[in-house]
């Protein structure tokens, strides 16, 4: 029967353009040219001479196996080789050996030694896209005949492998923009105060005070040890309240130079210093119908906390440099992990400032207050960074892990509980499958670090509103929630019931049974 070289083009290219998937088109390609020429593996590679780097795109053999193989630096005589294996805009033949450098540097994933290659240089006007590689074992496999044969496939090769390479980019930016809209959604659900992990349990009562608040426009004071969840609070109250629409604006008022403290929140005008060569917004401007939140409050400069403190009293701002009142309509939560009453003792912060913000404290308690949230808290963890690290499928933490985790005492709270989780799944990040968390870490900083709720040893005494707020609770549930009266919470710590109620406001415990 004579052979077709028409059908033979047809069938070829039907297969070369049968899938925008670079892999499964090179598969349809494989299948079909083995009929006529005798190859054990082919592959689409390209190579970038500003790097000395070959990548492979995609690679098949005769057992349907396919194995993209990793990114290869090659050495100047590897180039050199390569560089005539794939003759510039045609189809070569080349026969390998032992003494190869290019045999010796792919030998780790691809052994080409004795083997005859045929090589296609693959260029689209003027510029290469990369080369076909077809590979036989033995000696002076490939013939005129097969030059012949596969030359004329040169252009519908260039093309596919063009378009594949686009629909790769495509598909990868579709996918990044996928990862960021399922984070933001994400970020949008996990500011729902009923979904924030612990809400039922150690932040109970930091949640029935979310939900007090949300609704109003009253500025907000969070406090607690540094990565105690702050933000997220903030994050809760700004989304549950009737200003979610409008924008959330964060501030870390530490990270900020003093000198640049002013412009960043209240913005400047043109020319008003050196380099201010446009007019510029400040944050609370950008906050403006919404909510700014301004994490480490204590750490403002003395300027600064003088014009927030008119912000507070006038509901208006004055770029640096500027003469005109800008008015705002801005909601204030405020977050630090300070001792405000020393640092107002010591001048570092204003007073009167302190009696504006201090509104409506919240309390965060650490997270050694708080163990029953533990497990939730590991799993939240776990998820998220195994996603982060594509590690699948997810590892396990056993009973007793867990145990050793609430057992320990958290100096760096959530925070810490996050990194911790972190570097473990670093640790066990290609070891295969069924793999569990250890914590092997744990024990360092067990070793290191003396438990904080042992008040025999210097220096690990807690605090006095830790001290405070634990008797109140214990003296709330002797009387069932009872705070004035016989038998109430007040009678039981020897105090007014006003004054148990002032404090339980400064401390963030809930008045629930009250």
């Amino acid at each position: 029967m004579e052979f077709d070289k028409n059908e033979f083009f047809r069938q070829a290219t039907l297969r070369i353009c049968s899938s925008l998937d670079i892999d499964k088109a090179l598969s349809n390609f494989f299948s079909y040219i083995r009929l006529f020429i005798p190859v054990f593996q082919a592959d689409l590679s390209m190579f970038d001479p500003s790097t000395g780097i070959l990548s492979n795109l995609a690679n098949v053999d005769e057992a349907g196996d396919k194995k993209t193989l990793p990114p290869t630096p090659l050495s100047r005589a590897a180039i050199q080789e390569l560089e005539s294996a794939t003759k510039a805009g045609g189809v070569a033949t080349r026969q390998w050996n032992e003494q190869s450098e290019l045999v010796k540097i792919l030998r780790r994933d691809f052994d080409l030694s004795n083997c005859s290659s045929l090589s296609m240089d693959l260029v689209l006007e003027g510029n290469r896209v990369g080369f076909l590689g077809m590979h036989a074992e033995g000696k002076a496999i490939f013939t005129q005949k097969h030059l012949d044969l596969i030359s004329p496939l040169r252009e519908p090769l260039t093309i596919a492998m063009s378009n594949a390479l686009r629909y790769q980019e495509v598909v990868k930016l579709k996918d990044i923009l996928d990862a960021e809209n399922r984070e933001l959604s994400r970020e949008l659900r996990s500011f729902s105060v009923s979904e924030i992990i612990g809400a039922e349990y150690g932040l109970k009562n930091v949640m029935d005070m979310v939900r007090q608040v949300a609704p109003l426009n009253s500025p907000v004071i969070l406090l607690g040890e540094t990565g105690v969840g702050k933000e997220v609070v903030a994050n809760a109250i700004h989304y549950s309240s009737s200003r979610r629409s409008a924008p959330l604006v964060k501030v870390n008022c530490g990270a900020i130079p003093d000198s640049l403290v002013d412009s960043e929140l209240f913005g400047h005008e043109k020319g008003s210093f050196t380099g201010a060569i446009t007019q510029k917004k400040g944050r609370f401007e950008r906050a403006d119908t919404g909510t700014i939140f301004l994490d480490e409050i204590a750490e403002l400069p003395p300027q600064a906390q003088v014009r927030l403190l008119r912000v507070l009293q006038e509901k208006e701002i004055e770029r640096v440099g500027g003469t005109k009142t800008i008015p705002v309509d801005v909601r204030i939560i405020a977050a630090t992990h300070r001792d405000m009453a020393e640092s107002i003792r010591t001048g570092a912060f204003r007073e009167d400032l302190w009696f504006r913000l201090n509104v409506f404290p919240i309390t965060l308690p650490p997270l050694r207050y708080r163990k029953d949230d533990i497990p939730a808290l590991v799993n939240h963890f776990l998820e998220k960074k195994a996603k982060e690290l594509k590690i699948y499928p997810l590892p396990t933490v056993s009973i007793e892990e867990v145990e050793r985790l609430k057992a320990y005492h958290w100096p760096g709270n959530i925070r810490e509980l996050e990194n911790l989780i972190e570097r473990e799944l670093i640790h066990i990040r290609g070891k295969g499958k069924n793999e569990r968390l250890r914590f092997e870490h744990l024990e360092i900083l067990e070793k290191t670090k003396a438990p904080a709720l042992e008040p025999d040893r210097a220096g690990d005494l807690p605090t006095l509103d830790e001290t405070m707020s634990r008797q109140i609770r214990q003296a709330l549930q002797k009387s069932n929630g009872k705070i004035s009266g016989p038998t109430g919470a007040a009678q039981l710590l020897g105090i007014n019931p006003n004054t148990l109620r002032s404090r339980m406001r400064k401390l963030g415990i809930s008045f629930k049974y009250s």
